[in-house]
């Protein structure tokens, strides 16, 4: 997973390629690549530290998740009395699966 500074610098790369036109393309990417491999051993030297792992975002920075279970509360009222009174419990059953299904695949798509 790319760090800050080596976003910092392909961004940088990106941008110098762009100023400086394709014909210094070659060069750009070679001083782009050296600058990894210099990183790399000094990583390796333990002259840098390890990048930390990225963690899942925390309920503080991605709200999302109380917000969908909110909303899949407040629509439930409505949606099982719909269905309680068109189709029956079988409706109901049917409307709260859904409801339960769309809340899981979101907790499943977040862990990843």
């Amino acid at each position: 997973m790319a760090t800050d500074e080596v976003r910092k610098d392909l961004r940088a790369a990106v941008a110098a390629r762009q100023e400086l036109g394709p014909e210094y393309e070659a060069e750009i990417i070679d001083g782009f690549l050296e600058k990894l491999d210099a990183r790399d051993r000094h990583r390796s030297a333990g002259l840098l530290p390890e990048p930390a792992p990225r963690r899942h975002p925390s309920r503080e920075t991605d709200p999302g998740g109380l917000a969908l279970a909110i909303v899949s509360i407040v629509a439930a009222i409505p949606i099982t009395a719909i269905a309680a009174g068109m189709i029956g419990p079988f409706g109901v059953v049917i409307c709260w699966a859904g409801l339960v299904a769309i809340n899981f695949a979101r907790t499943m798509a977040r862990r990843r």
